[in-house]
């Protein structure tokens, strides 16, 4: 692993988690009426918080595109996981909350178990990279997944629906991080032209408005507790699926590797999960007789 690959995928973390803040932030305060609709991103457009947490944002997935121009997707995605660790340095700030026996078991967890996956898996790129059919179907499982995941919110939207949707929306990003490495690798290989010739650029444009509407109606929906531990969780779940299934990733596949690689994977979900669910986190989400206009489908 390069210097140059962690710094930019952990300073992309950094950028994610203090944007998911400011974003939740500010989301807790539009109509539930926008619940899962375009008008939902007009109206926080007039919030100043979340356009700040939008441009870091951005500047998170500037920086982590280029680190996954540089490193594979096995690699970088572990390491944008790290980015809860950053969002509860914001949320302990503005709380006030001690870190406490859960938060650090939560952290060691956390960093414990990106360290034990790239250790043990080893992830390197390859040059035996699927053909069309193969990528379609990967990436047709992975939407198709994240569209169960968003038909059930609907039905639950004021339980278990905000993870839910998180959890899609971390699915859908863990697509476009890998979409955004092969339009990395189309412009090399043949400049602007041949990466806008191909579908991959675009694909990538849709999966991230299409992640962000459901990221916001989770956050709008319930506090960061319920929602961010989801999506820091599915997405690089999701990106590793698709550097491995379909990107050429290639891990140790020796019993001792892949059992270490587990318990790592394990140890960040488990992790995140603490960390997700710490006083440190702010409660704010929406009151709960505020009621979206959606119907169960």
């Amino acid at each position: 692993m390069s210097v140059l690959v962690l710094v930019l995928a952990l300073s992309a973390a950094c950028c994610l988690g203090l944007g998911y803040v400011l974003q939740q932030n500010a989301a807790q305060h539009a109509p539930l009426s926008d619940f899962l609709s375009p008008r939902l991103l007009l109206d926080l457009m007039r919030m100043p918080r979340w356009l700040a947490g939008i441009g870091l944002m951005v500047c998170g997935m500037v920086l982590g595109a280029f680190a996954l121009g540089n490193g594979e997707l096995s690699l970088v995605e572990p390491l944008l996981a790290t980015n809860l660790l950053f969002a509860m340095a914001l949320s302990r700030r503005q709380t006030g909350q001690p870190l406490g026996r859960q938060g650090w078991a939560g952290l060691a967890l956390l960093a414990g178990g990106v360290t034990a996956f790239i250790l043990a898996g080893q992830p390197t790129g390859g040059d035996d990279v699927a053909g069309p059919l193969r990528q379609w179907l990967i990436i047709g499982l992975m939407v198709a997944a994240a569209l169960v995941l968003t038909v059930f919110a609907k039905r639950s939207w004021l339980s278990a629906g905000p993870a839910l949707l998180a959890a899609a929306a971390g699915i859908l990003y863990g697509v476009q991080d890998a979409l955004t490495r092969v339009s990395g690798q189309r412009f090399t290989e043949g400049g602007w032209l041949f990466l806008f010739t191909g579908w991959q650029p675009y694909a990538v444009l849709v999966l991230g408005v299409v992640g962000l509407i459901l990221v916001q109606s989770a956050f709008e929906t319930a506090s960061l507790r319920m929602s961010l531990p989801a999506l820091t969780a599915a997405q690089p779940l999701a990106g590793i699926a698709c550097g491995v299934g379909f990107l050429g990733d290639q891990l140790r596949t020796d019993a001792g590797a892949l059992a270490w690689q587990a318990a790592g994977l394990a140890a960040v979900v488990a992790g995140i999960v603490l960390l997700g669910i710490h006083p440190a986190m702010p409660r704010g989400g929406a009151p709960v007789e505020r009621v979206p206009d959606v119907q169960p489908s």
